[in-house]
């Protein structure tokens, strides 16, 4: 059986044989729900590119269990930086997209307040709604044993997709009458690749405007028309593979 992960504060500074406190939430669902016991195999990650294996030293209560730890890992950042601006979708379609894009290695997500969205995020709604994406990204970076989690941020506006767009190395909008397709675009070997993924609605023309003269082009994934909620991940997948970090 694949040893369970969970995730601490930091990992920062540890070595091997290290006593390190699995405590909180995740120590109570270690020792409450996974129920692991002294001797079983466990990894500790801080979602930051750092993880540390071992085995379960002893618990204590119900929420709290120490690690003997073995062996450390650690991940470099990843080359090209793959990042996707997604606007809002309709419902749970946005943690859905969250979930998929984590398990596939997304870097990075930006929610987008495009002009076309149908959802709004706005005062606590807003704010709830953005810790569902995170929680969702953490646990999906949890369940797809990733060491270095997606980084969600803030809520941005049209103007700060562009200006994202234009410090990038590839920039790119995916529309379903783009021109280019994606699968054959130039692609960098290093810095950062963004593309933004709009919503069911469309891209409007004059966001396409904003980000063509911040330097992006509309690119076509292929011959079907995907949700919003699922052409992040596609675009994600062929990126990876073809930039080679799947390689």
């Amino acid at each position: 059986m694949t040893a369970p992960v969970f995730v601490v504060d930091s990992l920062e500074g540890a070595a091997p044989g290290d006593l390190l406190t699995l405590d909180g939430p995740e120590g109570r669902h270690a020792v409450s729900v996974r129920r692991l016991q002294t001797g079983e195999e466990i990894v500790l990650t801080d979602g930051l590119g750092r993880a540390a294996a071992g085995v379960v030293a002893r618990t204590e209560g119900k929420d709290k269990l120490f690690v003997q730890t073995a062996e450390l890992r650690a991940e470099d950042e990843p080359s090209p930086r793959i990042t996707v601006v997604q606007a809002l979708p309709k419902g749970d379609r946005g943690e859905l997209a969250v979930e998929t894009m984590t398990e596939t290695g997304v870097d990075a997500i930006v929610p987008w307040a495009a002009a076309r969205c149908i959802t709004q995020w706005k005062g606590e709604r807003g704010l709830k709604s953005l810790g569902k994406w995170r929680a969702t990204a953490r646990e999906a970076g949890k369940q797809s044993r990733r060491l270095r989690f997606p980084e969600v941020a803030e809520l941005a506006t049209t103007k700060q997709v562009a200006a994202l767009l234009a410090a990038a190395d590839f920039a790119g909008v995916l529309h379903e009458e783009g021109s280019l397709p994606l699968a054959s675009a130039e692609l960098p070997t290093t810095g950062s690749i963004v593309l933004v993924v709009g919503p069911e609605g469309g891209v409007s023309p004059q966001e396409l405007e904003a980000f063509a003269a911040a330097g992006a082009q509309p690119y076509r994934l292929g011959a079907s028309v995907l949700r919003t909620s699922t052409a992040g991940t596609a675009a994600v997948a062929l990126l990876l593979g073809r930039s080679g970090r799947w390689g």
